[in-house]
């Protein structure tokens, strides 16, 4: 089933580019999560629809149910917003670790889903992220930015191969998203968001990580690549060969 538009054990490889702290107690957080997800939602949703004119285009091609990793470009905070408020199911997300680190962000970002994440080049810490596999596992959704933090120039910068993992780890299927307008609600440095101006999410064909064949690092590669050129069409963005 999927939305309409009205309204393994394996560790990842060196080059995905994210780490993941371990959880001791995931579980009972993630409990709590859902009871705060709800809350949150149900709090800033007026104020959402109230102050962005956002429009959803493809929206029918996210699964309502089942393991699904949302792929999106990353220009703006407010990137996160929309994702969670435009797909009506919990999706969590990848996001750094540092938004914990502030009182403004320690409740609510893991209210609305957020696993938190620290760059590291440790062997070891590259294992924790078999975290979001087990969420992925468990058949939720997840929102990760391929290209691992925003983009300062307005670019699609290189995408790294954590979507890929992910998905190749648990079968997860890819939807690719382009959001377009969300640099204007929140440009980076603003505190906070502007309101009255439009954006647009994009959702694109789902990508299907059991159609690649080849060796595991050639089938990464190749969802990646795929991944960030459906992005590339659905924002319309120029492409930048270097990471963010």
């Amino acid at each position: 089933m999927y939305f309409n538009d009205r309204r393994s054990n394996s560790t990842l490889s060196a080059d995905s580019g994210f780490v993941l702290p371990p959880d001791s107690d995931n579980a009972r957080q993630d409990r709590r999560g859902d009871r705060l997800y709800r809350v949150v939602r149900a709090v800033v949703s007026p104020f959402y629809r109230a102050g962005c004119r956002v429009r959803t285009e493809g929206l029918d091609n996210v699964p309502i149910d089942g393991p699904v990793i949302l792929a999106a470009n990353h220009m703006s905070f407010f990137d996160s917003v929309v994702l969670t408020l435009s797909v009506p199911r919990r999706t969590r997300f990848v996001g750094k670790a540092e938004y914990l680190d502030s009182w403004k962000t320690r409740f609510v970002f893991p209210a609305l889903g957020m696993i938190p994440i620290r760059r590291s080049a440790g062997r070891q810490a590259l294992a924790a992220l078999d975290t979001a596999a087990a969420a992925l596992e468990h058949g939720d959704m997840l929102g990760i930015y391929p290209e691992g933090t925003r983009s300062r120039d307005g670019l699609l910068h290189r995408g790294r191969t954590v979507v890929a993992q992910l998905a190749l780890m648990t079968n997860a299927i890819v939807i690719p998203i382009g959001l377009v307008g969300t640099e204007r609600v929140q440009p980076i440095g603003a505190k906070v968001p502007r309101p009255f101006h439009s954006v647009v999410a994009r959702f694109g064909k789902p990508i299907d990580p059991s159609s690649y064949v080849g060796t595991q690092r050639r089938k990464r590669r190749q969802i990646r690549d795929d991944v960030m050129d459906a992005i590339r069409c659905l924002s319309g963005q120029n492409v930048s060969s270097d990471f963010a």
